[in-house]
């Protein structure tokens, strides 16, 4: 099936992966989000980029300090669709969810969930089976669609937002 002309096929990218629930799965986490942003088309040094970062870092922390069950993993997904990059972080503590705090005066944590609402478009919490998923939105810009598919065209990456050996 092709797009009828004159309309261009829709960006669509996903990853998900799932870590263990512990401090160094959501240094993991982060760390392969952004290479896998950066595959997309979408550079570390972007804003797109660094507001991605912080939110799956903020995520898989609340994921491994309070969602965490032993045994269990918990899963990223992230997806990008014209306009939208959403970023989902799953884990098996369906009982905790998570709540913004008012602001505590010299407070160590519980700014996590702020961050989140200052960055994100849109954010909420889905059940699950078992547990639940914290997602959140941000929204990206005409220009780094446009770059992404300028790329496809000419033919760095390929439309699944993989980069395309040209060696010999």
């Amino acid at each position: 099936m092709t797009a009828p002309a004159g309309s261009s096929p829709a960006l669509v990218r996903t990853f998900t992966q799932r870590f263990s629930c512990t401090p160094r799965g959501a240094r993991l986490a982060r760390q392969l989000a952004l290479v896998e942003l950066h595959d997309w088309g979408i550079p570390e040094s972007t804003a797109l980029s660094g507001d991605a970062g912080l939110l799956v870092a903020e995520l898989a922390a609340n994921a491994v300090i309070h969602g965490r069950v032993p045994g269990r993993d918990f899963e990223l997904r992230m997806t990008l669709l014209e306009g939208v990059l959403r970023v989902e972080v799953s884990d098996a503590r369906g009982d905790r969810r998570p709540v913004v705090r008012l602001h505590a005066h010299q407070a160590e944590d519980g700014y996590g969930l702020r961050i989140v609402e200052a960055l994100a478009a849109a954010w909420g919490v889905q059940d699950r089976l078992i547990g639940k998923t914290v997602w959140a939105e941000l929204s990206v810009r005409a220009a780094a669609v446009a770059r992404m598919r300028q790329m496809v065209v000419d033919g760095e990456i390929d439309l699944n937002g993989r980069g395309v050996n040209r060696g010999a």
